[in-house]
């Protein structure tokens, strides 16, 4: 096999030596490079590049810091990222940097500054405010443009950057917390996955600079690999620069709090008081940072409520945390099916925390259940036909088929979810498709709409692994699939974080929730979910006014649950508003996913988002100088990112990782050595 690591240097030959002798591919492999903002959508961290003074590679622009502030009052995070760049060059540059942000994030501000300018952005539909940025470009302003590719996945662009200038982009999201197993996470994203979409490379003719080109969600032609297709390379994690970020996070839990940990990273922990704590973590922008903390038994609240108002209407924030007692373990029949993802995505210590998650569920399977197992990677490939009664020899032969797993190959994952689907063996049991994946797929909304159509009497458990798997496309999974997400980011949290999940579907659910209102009120989601044991209700609502009751109620095994409180003001709190807001924006998205009229939906969301100064689908941010920097005789160049692999991540597993070309990488990669020698006596500037 060929190490993409050891070869890299001669990947870069082949595409350079092959175009000089007239092999027309390579050539357009780099042009595709230079014509495609794609591999800036599939970079692993914040970060701003520009083409090298040959033209020939790309530089990343001097990082001189980021810094993240974290606000946290009880279960609302504000947050501010300030990342700073310079423009090491004698040209006047525009950049463009790709960052995660946590998938329920609802992004509002945005701020651009040069020296002693500040421009603060403005919320425009989307194409008016790209043609608002591309005309400031080319009049030679100062321009910012902030857009959403995916709801956890963002790009910035920032226009005529001066020779030595230094520059600051600074952006601010809100988000409601994770609640889960008696105890707060916070997930703050710093690397973004490569994604695995079904189908060939779109031409470089449908992507544009601009980032406007088909969606990469939608099917594509064969064959299928990575969509590395725009990117001159794959960087190696040993070899990626890593940029350092420095968070600090201002706690204040609102109770007492028993425990702060983290699974990712160390930090430095302050306690003002026993509910607020002060934190600090310096990382590199390789993987997630992931923050936990627990009330002191007996401190939290059944019930919170938040509002804001906001002119005529209130907004409102319900928490509900159904009382422990409720869920009384019950022994019922289950037919539980595991998924495990094998592809390259998932190798290394991905693939071995799947596999320890998998025989941990094997272990928690009892003699009255039912279950299969199903692998996938390029193809799908089930250890038995159908689910077969627990027994010991199923078992025996279960882990040792999960012992054998390998990651290797393309993330063909719909195959895999239909015969998960599929109908059970026992209509009396509970069906539970425990999902295994770090979700690194681009066709998301072929998939959710396969959840929508499929799931049946089924409910769907994805499991997140690794440093940086894709919350938004797992989390909106269980959403669709009316069960709970579970994120795993190291391998020492396998068995906890597992053992967890195992406590809810051993335990029965609180189904068919109902929340009543006295009044007129627009609630998201309109529909509450199911929920399992440990975990709250939380809803967002617009209400005309605060009066009477809200009684919320549900099924407990066939039992009756009930629980009111007066609908008064609660604590006052900005940005209820934007977070309602957002939650109704993801509610409208799930429509469309599931295959509603998209156009009436995209005119709803593009009135909230802008209503609510919120970047979506169909809204960006942009801040625009008034005054030209640029001179007019001065030419500026645009820039691109290559794409690097996040920590944990093997290319050797993945396809699609050597650049492509008409022919077969081990042969580009033996013409690379052939072409080595003259390279050195006429190429030794690609090197400088």
């Amino acid at each position: 096999m060929f190490h993409a690591k050891k070869l890299r240097p001669t990947c870069l030959l082949v595409l350079f030596g092959c175009a000089a002798l007239g092999s027309p591919r390579p050539a357009a492999a780099v042009d595709a490079a230079a014509d495609s903002l794609q591999s800036a959508l599939e970079s692993t961290s914040g970060a701003l590049f520009i083409p090298s003074l040959d033209g020939k590679g790309f530089l990343p622009v001097p990082l001189l810091h980021t810094e993240v502030e974290l606000e946290i009052t009880g279960v609302i995070a504000r947050a501010s990222v300030r990342q700073r760049f310079r423009n090491p060059t004698a040209e006047w540059l525009e950049g463009f940097y790709v960052f995660p942000l946590p998938e329920q994030s609802a992004v509002d501000w945005l701020e651009l500054r040069v020296g002693t300018r500040v421009i603060e952005g403005q919320i425009q539909e989307r194409e008016r405010a790209r043609k608002t940025y591309e005309r400031a470009k080319t009049e030679g302003r100062r321009a910012s443009l902030l857009e959403q590719h995916r709801p956890n996945v963002f790009t910035t662009s920032v226009a005529n950057i001066g020779p030595g200038e230094e520059v600051e982009v600074s952006i601010e999201y809100q988000e409601i917390l994770h609640y889960d197993a008696g105890g707060y996470r916070l997930r703050f994203p710093m690397v973004v996955a490569p994604r695995y979409t079904p189908g060939g490379p779109l031409p470089p003719a449908e992507v544009s600079t601009s980032g406007q080109g088909p969606d990469s969600s939608l099917p594509a032609n064969p064959p299928t690999e990575f969509d590395v297709s725009a990117a001159p390379e794959r960087l190696h994690p040993d070899d990626a620069p890593l940029h350092r970020v420095d968070l600090h996070v201002s706690l204040d839990a609102g109770f007492p709090i028993a425990e702060v940990s983290s699974p990712s990273h160390s930090f430095a922990s302050e306690e003002l008081d026993p509910t607020h704590r002060i934190i600090s973590a310096h990382a590199f922008a390789d993987r997630d940072f992931v923050l936990h903390w627990s009330p002191l038994h007996g401190e939290e609240p059944t019930v919170a409520l938040f509002s804001e108002q906001l002119d005529s209407k209130a907004s409102v924030l319900l928490v509900v945390l159904p009382p422990d007692q409720s869920f009384e373990a019950r022994a019922i029949p289950r037919e539980v099916v595991i998924v495990i993802d094998t592809s390259g995505s998932m190798g290394g210590a991905s693939i071995r925390q799947a596999r320890a998650a998998l025989l941990l569920a094997l272990d928690q399977l009892g003699p009255d259940d039912w279950f299969n197992v199903i692998a996938f990677d390029a193809k799908s490939r089930p250890l038995f036909p159908a689910s077969v009664r627990v027994g010991r020899s199923e078992l025996e032969r279960a882990r040792s088929f999960v012992r054998a797993l390998k990651a290797e190959g393309g993330t063909e994952m719909r195959p895999a979810l239909e015969l998960a689907l599929e109908p059970g063996v026992d209509e009396a049991a509970v069906r539970q498709v425990i999902f295994i994946t770090d979700g690194s797929i681009g066709n998301e909304s072929e998939l959710f709409e396969v959840v929508e159509s499929r799931l049946g009497r089924s409910r769907l458990f994805p499991v997140g692994i690794g440093s940086a798997p894709n919350g938004y496309f797992l989390k909106r999974v269980a959403r669709f699939g009316r069960g709970t997400f579970t994120f795993i980011a190291t391998p020492s949290e396998v068995e906890t974080q597992m053992n967890k999940l195992f406590a809810k579907l051993r335990r029965p659910a609180l189904t068919d929730i109902e929340v009543r209102w006295n009044d007129r009120v627009e609630m998201w989601p309109e529909r509450a979910p199911d929920l399992y044991a440990g975990e709250p209700l939380i809803v967002t609502a617009q209400v005309e006014r605060f009066v009477g009751d809200i009684a919320i109620s549900g099924s407990i095994g066939g039992r009756r649950w009930e629980s009111r409180l007066k609908l008064t003001p609660g604590l006052e709190e900005y940005g209820i508003g934007k977070l309602w807001a957002r939650s109704k924006i993801a509610a409208l998205m799930d429509r469309a996913a599931a295959g509603a009229d998209r156009e009436p939906i995209r005119e709803e969301v593009t009135a909230v988002a802008l209503e609510h100064h919120l970047v979506s689908k169909f809204t960006s941010l942009v801040a625009v100088d008034v005054t030209p920097a640029r001179p007019a005789d001065a030419e500026g160049r645009s820039a691109l990112v290559p794409l690097h692999l996040p920590r944990g991540w093997n290319p050797d597993l993945m396809p699609g990782v050597l650049p492509r070309a008409a022919t077969p990488a081990p042969l580009l990669a033996l013409l690379g050595l052939v072409c080595w020698v003259g390279a050195l006596v006429t190429g030794r500037r690609l090197w400088s």
